[in-house]
């Protein structure tokens, strides 16, 4: 039986919620997760790898069971979760591990690498996007907010927070939706239903505009710096295309790519699947 253990810690004020399972003294894998969802993404990742890896899956500010001060009261940008995620990582004593980013993890990820780079030993992308290929028509009124920030143009993107779009993040691109448990659907959008959270959400909609002019500094990190790269994503994805998985053999040498039969959540349909990949390269990274 897997033991996960639920921690908070006081972050800049703020309390950061993380599972964590494994032997601490093992190869560290941190789970960074994305939207709409948390890190109750990972858990049964965590119970799959926790006999041979140490797990650490936090809540960024706004998510899960972490803090969500209004938008009036604390910045939410990709910036500041990176900053946040960094600070859990120094609290928690991690000095080597691998990350895994999925959606939002991605941008929170490549930042801490670019910040820490003799930290990171690998990094597993699962719908974890960092190449202009990877967009797909889905961001197209979300780039029309960027392009003008109007109120209007906001409340547009307001219709990304219903429980039918919930639904459908976990359902497109599956080839057997009755595979999928609406139930995480269901708990994702009761925290996204909290008053306050669309203008949280709202606000990172718009700061993920800065995320693409990163994209070179990504880019340039993964063919200097030489880490490992397993990008394992869902070929049906509609919000991240697989192109940009392919993308990564660009840049990272040596890149493994597995395109699975899975939407955007592919550790709802293709767990074990994704689970053996990831422990095969886990197993080949650097101490």
């Amino acid at each position: 039986m897997t033991t996960i253990h639920h921690r908070t810690a006081e972050i800049d004020g703020l309390e950061i919620f993380y599972r964590e399972a494994g032997d601490p003294a093992a190869p560290t894998l941190l789970l960074l997760h994305g939207f709409p969802t948390s890190s109750v993404a990972y858990r049964t990742l965590i119970e799959e790898l926790s006999d041979e890896f140490h797990l650490v899956a936090p809540d960024f500010p706004g998510f899960g069971q972490s803090s969500a001060p209004a938008v009036d009261a604390w910045e939410y940008t990709f910036d500041h979760l990176a900053s946040v995620t960094g600070k859990l990582v120094d609290h928690l004593g991690l000095t080597r591990y691998a990350i895994y980013v999925h959606d939002y993890g991605a941008p929170v990820g490549f930042r801490l690498a670019l910040a820490r780079p003799e930290q990171i030993t690998g990094i597993v992308s699962q719908n974890g996007n960092a190449y202009d290929e990877g967009f797909t028509p889905f961001w197209e009124p979300i780039k029309a907010y960027w392009a003008d920030p109007s109120t209007a143009n906001g409340d547009k993107l307001r219709g990304l927070l219903t429980a039918q779009a919930t639904h459908w993040q976990y359902t497109h691109g599956v080839p057997d939706p009755e595979l999928v448990d609406p139930s995480l659907a269901v708990a994702d959008q009761a925290l996204l239903d909290r008053p306050g959270n669309q203008e949280i959400q709202l606000a990172l909609f718009l700061d993920y505009g800065t995320n693409p002019g990163h994209y070179p500094q990504w880019q340039k990190y993964l063919r200097e710096h030489r880490p490992p790269v397993l990008a394992v994503w869902g070929r049906g994805d509609e919000i991240f295309g697989p192109d940009g998985a392919r993308a990564f053999a660009r840049d990272a040498e040596g890149a493994q790519i597995h395109l699975l039969d899975a939407g955007h959540f592919p550790l709802t349909t293709r767990l074990h699947r994704s689970a053996a990949l990831i422990r095969d390269f886990l197993r080949g990274l650097p101490d």
